[in-house]
């Protein structure tokens, strides 16, 4: 069985964050969404609980940190190639995502960053496949 992931983030405005990744093209499962919290489906294995900020404290004693001025988390997905990484990450920005880091470039690794409305740092990544040292004898 693949290892899931459930990324829970605290939001400020519920449906202004679902309308934001809506405009990804990414779904919301019904039956983990209502008016307290929605399941962000990003792939069968990636999910991420968007959580209204009081809903959010219950599961936790610790503060919420301002992401205007602390990172608490960097989301990074992977791309199939360069050209998937601009497509998302320039969707983002139509829809209202905020800048916060230059693109990543090197041989082998290409990402872009953005803001979600919440602040929460995303990163898109496309790596090449590096073949063990082994196999490039």
């Amino acid at each position: 069985m693949n290892r899931m992931i459930f990324v829970n983030l605290p939001v400020k405005d519920l449906k202004v964050s679902m309308s934001f990744f809506q405009a990804l093209g990414w779904t919301f499962n019904p039956t983990y969404t209502n008016d307290d919290a929605a399941c962000l489906v990003i792939s069968d294995t990636i999910y991420v609980m968007l959580l209204k900020e009081d809903f959010y404290k219950s599961f936790t004693h610790k503060e919420i940190p301002d992401t205007k001025v602390y990172s608490e988390v960097i989301m990074a997905l992977s791309a199939d190639s360069r050209e998937d990484v601009d497509i998302l990450v320039d969707k983002a920005f139509a829809a209202g995502a905020t800048y916060y880091n230059d693109p990543q470039v090197y041989d082998f690794m290409y990402s872009r960053s953005f803001q979600d409305p919440d602040q929460h740092l995303w990163e898109v990544v496309y790596m090449e496949e590096v073949k063990p040292e082994e196999d490039q004898k």
